[in-house]
């Protein structure tokens, strides 16, 4: 099996329980990755830092890449590319879980489909066990329906994805954009001809819910939304149409309360 590297970031408003369980999670896989570089977005809480501690002295493949200030997912991120010693990167969020054999399923597609840029899944959302799941985010499979399906919405679960690291740093890296880093590469990567597919299995436990739903909402989300689908209709991604189509209803959905705006999410976009 071919090589690859785990890229995760982690900040001080994480918790130390949940940041533990997604770090046992990468090293419990049943393909354990050839390293994992875990990025200090700033500085961290003691209780992170003992988590972080434990896991260095146990395995000698993490390597740790700590930023003096708080930069930003987006940003640390890119930092965290350059430490990546292998094409194929697995991204993680600190948080969550992954499914026991997530690396195994996506490097088993690699080694049948090894003109793909990306692999993703499907990624299901719990409020306290992983194995009671509220929802399922369920994403097309194949290159055509994901190119559609991106009309409308993001065709990858970030947290789920591999991806080939020469294809992100040639389509820029991740770039400032605000809690949309991951769709605005994905466009970028499409519109350079990237190839694209997701499992149609879930890879990933989310933590969701209300608190999930609170961070995806605001004004400055909505602008974010906005500025992020001009873009997309400048690169030729979008038409008129579904650019107004896209704002309309974002930032409908970006202004609802939190309780309406996470029945949307849990209810109406996810099974």
């Amino acid at each position: 099996m071919e090589k690859f590297s785990v890229l995760l970031s982690v900040y001080a408003r994480e918790t130390a329980e949940y940041f533990d369980l997604a770090l046992r999670s990468i090293f419990e896989q049943t393909v354990v990755p050839d390293e994992v570089i875990l990025v200090k977005d700033g500085p961290l809480t003691p209780t992170l830092d003992a988590v972080i501690d434990r896991y260095v002295a146990q395995y000698s493949i993490l390597c740790v890449v700590s930023l003096s200030q708080n930069v930003g997912l987006g940003a640390a991120l890119n930092e965290g590319l350059k430490h990546c010693s292998y094409e194929l990167v697995a991204r993680m969020d600190s948080d969550d879980i992954c499914v026991l054999d997530r690396f195994e399923q996506q490097l088993a597609v690699w080694g049948e489909h090894p003109e793909f840029d990306v692999i993703g899944g499907w990624i299901d959302e719990f409020i306290t066990n992983p194995d009671c799941p509220e929802s399922v985010r369920q994403l097309p499979e194949t290159q055509d329906k994901i190119r559609s399906f991106f009309c409308s919405r993001s065709p990858l679960n970030h947290v789920s994805v591999m991806f080939r690291r020469s294809k992100v740093l040639a389509a820029g890296g991740y770039q400032s954009f605000y809690l949309l880093e991951d769709y605005w590469l994905w466009g970028r990567m499409l519109a350079a001809g990237a190839r694209f597919y997701n499992i149609p299995a879930v890879l990933v436990h989310v933590r969701g819910g209300q608190a999930m739903a609170a961070r995806r909402g605001g004004w400055k989300y909505a602008k974010s939304e906005i500025r992020l689908q001009r873009k997309f209709l400048q690169l030729g991604l979008i038409n008129g149409r579904v650019f107004w189509k896209n704002v309309a209803v974002r930032f409908t959905v970006r202004m609802m309360p939190n309780v309406l705006r996470a029945f949307v999410y849990q209810k109406l976009l996810r099974k």
